[in-house]
Parts: structure tokens; sequence; C-alpha cells
């Protein structure tokens, strides 16, 4: 093993429960350090981009896989599951968006599939991720940090929600053609009155940066909260580590504590990718809409 990856362990070994905390908490990234500034991009997270990519392409894999297999018999468990997701998104699609849905009902399937995904590998053991790093330095590749919920990245929800702002740009071009958006935008809300075109056109703005801003925070703002609830009870885990004397109290709340948040957990994943999607399809169905 090198020296730098006993310094690691070395390191780790001294580790507060601060420093514990902000190791789990730090991406891989390019520049091999923490980001500095609130907006660099310079900076790319490549664990945020490996695994969302690596989630991408399963979720394609298991809706090619349900579609091959449908049958127009009695569906196994696997079918029915993935039919009760798409006729789920076909009528909230068909309910919200009024227009051409062919790429839409489809966006809404794979968003939701997606973000579930991304969100369950929150219940990765914390310390498992530390785990695979000393197992992989152990071959003489260093990997100083890596963090493997994408949701708890704001680069990766913060994308996520600007490619929803785009589509909704997208569609109200197509919809209501180049002039008319224009126009939308200087005579909603308060009227078409030349004095008012100025109020009209900032508070639209303000509405669609507010669009963008809020899509991509309320889902990191959830996942990432959870995910520091999930290291502070890894902390009661292992507080024989940080010269504690409470290791039965640790194990046992590590041990309860740990397995109720992760039950109630699951409902955060797919509570947040349902509202992921269905305020996707509501902003797409309102650059459908004439005011």
């Amino acid at each position: 093993m090198s020296s730098e990856a006993n310094q690691a362990h070395a390191a780790a070994e001294q580790m507060t429960p601060t420093a514990y905390i902000s190791e789990h908490l730090q991406n891989l990234n390019n520049s091999g350090g923490p980001q500095t500034s609130i907006i660099d991009f310079s900076i790319i997270n490549l664990d945020t981009i490996f695994w969302a990519s690596l989630m991408g392409l399963l979720t394609v894999f298991i809706l090619l896989i349900a579609a091959r297999r449908a049958t127009p018999g009695v569906p196994g468990r696997f079918q029915c599951f993935v039919e009760m997701i798409v006729e789920m998104a076909e009528t909230q699609s068909k309910s919200i968006v009024h227009g051409d849905r062919s790429f839409i009902a489809p966006l809404a399937l794979f968003v939701f599939f997606w973000i579930i995904l991304l969100n369950t590998l929150d219940l990765i053991p914390v310390d498992w991720v530390l785990g695979v790093n000393h197992f992989i330095e152990s071959f003489g590749v260093h990997v100083p940090h890596h963090k493997v919920v994408p949701t708890t990245d704001l680069n990766a929800t913060m994308g996520m929600s600007m490619s929803v702002l785009l589509l909704v740009f997208f569609y109200s071009f197509k919809v209501k053609g180049f002039g008319g958006f224009l126009h939308e935008l200087v005579s909603a809300p308060f009227g078409a009155k030349w004095y008012l075109a100025p109020f009209n056109l900032a508070l639209n703005i303000i509405e669609y940066l507010a669009k963008g801003v809020s899509l991509g925070m309320r889902l990191f703002g959830n996942m990432y909260a959870g995910e520091l609830v999930f290291l502070l009870i890894a902390l009661l885990g292992s507080v024989w580590t940080f010269n504690f004397d409470l290791s039965l109290f640790g194990l046992v709340g590590h041990v309860i504590a740990g397995s109720a948040w992760a039950i109630f957990h699951i409902l955060v994943i797919l509570l947040q990718a349902f509202i992921f999607m269905m305020l996707t399809l509501v902003y797409i169905g309102q650059a459908h809409s004439h005011h």
C-alpha cells in the first residue's frame, strides 16, 4: 500500500465526527479538492456523473426488458408492476398536458423511474463507500472521496431542473410560436396594456427562475437532509471510534434508528420521485396553455 494510502487510513482512524460527515459529503471531482465557490463550471463531480449515467442506463434497460416481456395474457408480478407505473404516468400526463404527449408521457415515466433509482442509492450503508475506496486503494489506485447519491449533489438536481425549464421553453415556442411566447411574456398576468408590460415581464422572469430553482432545490434539500440523518445514525454505531464510552447505546441506537429511518426513507424516495415527475408535467402543461 502506498504512503499516501497509509496516511489516508491514519487520518480516518483519527477522524472526528465533523470530519467523518465532511468526508462522506465530499464529491470526487477533477480538481482533487472541495469546491470553494457556489458556482464553478470548471469543477466536474465525477462520481455524480458516473452514478447518474449508470442509473439512467439501468432505467432504460429495465423498461426495455419490461416492454419485451409484455404478454397479452395474465401478467407476472414484474410486468404488473411496470404496467401500473406506465398507466399512472400516462394518466397524469393525459390529465395535465393537453396536446401531443408522444414524448411527454415517456419522459414522465423515465423521470419517475430514474429518480427512484437515484434516490434508492441513499439506502446503501454509508460506510460501505469508504470500504470500497480502501479496497481500491489496495490495488494502488487512490480514491480520495466518493459520494454515491447524485440527488444529494446540488449540481445534479439543478441540472435536471434546468433541463425541465429548457423543455418548457421548447414547448412554449412550439405551441405558441416565438411571437406568441414573447407576447405572453409582456401581457400576462395583468393584461396587454403597454404600461403594464414591464411588470408582466418582470413577474414572468421571476416565475421561470423560481420554477427552475425550486424544482432542483426541493429534491436536493430532501435527499441531502436524509443523507445527513443517515450519517448521524452511523455515528451512533461508531461512537467508540471517537473515544466516547457509549458503545452499547451506540450499537442499539444505530440498529433501531437506522432501521426505522431506512423504512421511512423509502417513502421519501418514492414521494420525491413522484413530486418531480408531477411538477415536470405541470410546467410542461402550462407551456401548452394560453393566457
